[in-house]
């Protein structure tokens, strides 16, 4: 049976602490956008408001950090903004 180098070993140790901090990311922020969709279905203007910012704020640091991509990040708060637009024009 061959052996396992010290080198190999020490990546496996960092990409999966990585891949724990990533997933941990993603899911604040799938987490935060579930928040703000149920806001803004509800109509509650102020506190999707809120949410939404906290939400863009997640997306931009995740995307900075290469979690998600840029161009996702970019769609997923566009789609939230409109969301929040018609919601805001229906009051």
């Amino acid at each position: 049976m061959a052996k396992k180098s010290s080198s190999a070993e020490k990546r496996h140790r960092q990409s999966e602490e990585r891949r724990i901090r990533n997933k941990s990311v993603k899911s604040s922020v799938r987490t935060s956008a579930k928040k703000f969709v149920v806001l803004a279905q509800k109509k509650n203007v102020g506190e999707a408001e809120t949410a939404l910012k906290d939400m863009i704020r997640k997306i931009d640091s995740a995307a900075q950090k290469g979690i998600i991509k840029k161009n996702a990040a970019s769609r997923k708060k566009s789609r939230m903004q409109l969301l929040f637009n018609s919601v805001k024009a229906a009051q």
